[in-house]
């Protein structure tokens, strides 16, 4: 009892596909622009500017300490008086001309009295040095009646290295990052302000709707005439596909681009060739076969028409014409046999058994099955084998069946001086083996096609035979393995050859 498999639903084309993802892309990038615009460019931007800060402030911490171990001074107080040492602050002016990251800054260092040493206003408005205002932070805040800068040198002084954001409730913030010399003599405070990049992400965010929808509509143009030129290829192949199912191999298409649709296209026309050869063969398969099973049996009945009527009591005329019969009989019996053989062989019907033997040691046996024939035509076979042994991995009686319809076709076409030739010699892949007659050879135009089945050359016309022991011979070293040819010169004769595999771990 076979239940019935549910109907599968149906899927969109290529072309949808395609559409579909390109959207989803789409979509996708959308969503991680907004992502990026109103969830870390706040964020990033800030780390940025405090970055940049603190780098700013190690850097006149490095300049102090340098000079301090130079010997030189920075400050002193006389008499109430503020003496600064003026090679420090021309290093200092120089140092902070050569920030081009910072272009808005304020630089505030003093001493451990909390009195101003250096000031440096770069800013407008500055809130540390010109507000009393509360803190941002969670980790401390300031009292009301006492200046920001106060404040921030004293947080600076107990902290060390430290970082605080100030804000107005006018919405105006400005950063402080300080630090604290080496000997813990002098604070350094660098100052600057926030642009308003929350206020830009939401302008970002307002203008993304509208952007949404022009890209978007941009994509779905964009991915439908993409979709329309990538399957173009794909619909004629289609098309031709029908044309070569409705029996016309002539079809042909035009392989117009250089990637991977093109490869196809070009596989498709070499397929279509190949079919249509293929087609071509199965006829011409049949003419021969029917050809082949009419001329017997037409002979076959005739004379037993004529033995059962004329010749029954004429015992010499009657036996001559029950051996044409016996005769027609057997080529008919090898004829099926052929085309049976090569369909087991093809389908792997007849499996390979695969053992360990010397291929020169088979190759002697099957030649001595041929001196009967070679002594009554007057033929020589020529065996020329190394004294070594040539150890194979195979099948020796599918191997054997191959000797025997290359030796054959050899037989076939002997050419005058009666010879042909078995040959075996190790070769890097393993062993090689050759048969070679001295015949008529075979055209340039007929050798790409002699193994191919059913296929006769234009010399073999006429011929007795089946046309199959070439291609049951290439069934059987495909199905091992094998390399194979033949090479051949017109009027010198041909020899085909095959490389066998040594048994593993050999070479």
């Amino acid at each position: 009892m076979h239940r019935l498999k549910p109907p599968r639903a149906a899927t969109p084309g290529i072309r949808a596909q395609l559409m579909l993802f390109l959207a989803f892309i789409c979509l996708l990038l959308l969503g991680l622009y907004w992502f990026l615009s109103t969830q870390l460019l706040e964020p990033l931007y800030n780390r940025r500017i405090e970055n940049q800060l603190a780098d700013q402030a190690d850097e006149i911490v490095t300049l102090i300490q340098d000079t301090q171990d130079e010997g030189g001074i920075i400050s002193s107080w006389d008499f109430g008086i503020l003496m600064v040492d003026s090679t420090f602050r021309t290093k200092l002016y120089e140092s902070l001309s050569a920030n081009t990251q910072l272009t808005n800054f304020c630089v505030d260092i003093s001493d451990s009295t909390l009195r101003s040493v250096i000031t440096i206003e770069n800013l407008y408005p500055c809130l540390l040095h010109n507000s009393t205002l509360s803190s941002k932070s969670d980790s401390s805040s300031f009292s009301w009646d006492k200046s920001t800068v106060i404040e921030m040198r004293r947080a600076c002084r107990s902290n060390g290295s430290w970082l605080q954001v100030l804000n107005t409730s006018g919405g105006s913030s400005q950063v402080v990052v300080g630090r604290m010399s080496l000997d813990g003599t002098y604070s350094v405070l660098v100052s600057t302000s926030l642009v308003h990049v929350a206020e830009a992400g939401q302008v970002l965010s307002d203008m993304l709707p509208l952007i949404a929808i022009l890209v978007f509509a941009f994509a779905l143009a964009a991915a439908w005439l993409f979709s329309q030129w990538f399957t173009r290829p794909l619909r004629e192949l289609s098309a031709a596909a029908r044309q070569v199912a409705q029996g016309d191999y002539s079809v042909h298409v035009e392989p117009n681009r250089r990637d991977e649709l093109g490869t196809l296209a070009e596989d498709f026309n070499h397929m279509a060739r190949e079919v249509q050869r293929a087609a071509q063969m199965q006829r011409d398969l049949l003419a021969n076969v029917s050809h082949d099973l009419r001329t017997p049996l037409t002979l076959i009945k005739g004379y037993a028409e004529t033995v059962r009527d004329i010749t029954g009591d004429d015992k010499p005329h009657r036996d001559e014409q029950l051996n044409i019969i016996v005769d027609e009989t057997d080529r008919l019996t090898a004829l099926v046999s052929s085309v049976m053989e090569l369909s087991k062989v093809t389908s792997g019907a007849d499996k390979c058994e695969m053992v360990r033997f010397d291929m020169g040691q088979l190759c002697d046996e099957v030649s001595e099955r041929y001196d009967a024939v070679c002594a009554q035509n007057g033929w020589t076979l020529q065996l020329e084998l190394p004294d070594q042994p040539l150890e194979v991995f195979a099948d020796p009686t599918m191997i054997e069946r191959a000797l025997h319809n290359l030796l054959g076709n050899a037989m076939h076409h002997i050419g005058p001086d009666g010879v042909f030739v078995l040959r075996a010699m190790p070769c890097e892949e393993g062993v090689r083996v050759e048969v070679e007659d001295h015949g008529p050879g075979i055209s340039a135009e007929d050798l790409p096609y002699i193994f191919e089945r059913y296929y006769r050359s234009r010399s073999d016309a006429g011929k007795a035979g089946t046309g199959l022991g070439l291609s049951i011979t290439k069934a059987i070293f495909e199905q091992h393995g094998f390399r194979f040819g033949v090479q051949s010169t017109p009027g010198k004769g041909s020899t085909f050859w095959f490389i066998m595999k040594p048994p593993a771990g050999e070479h």
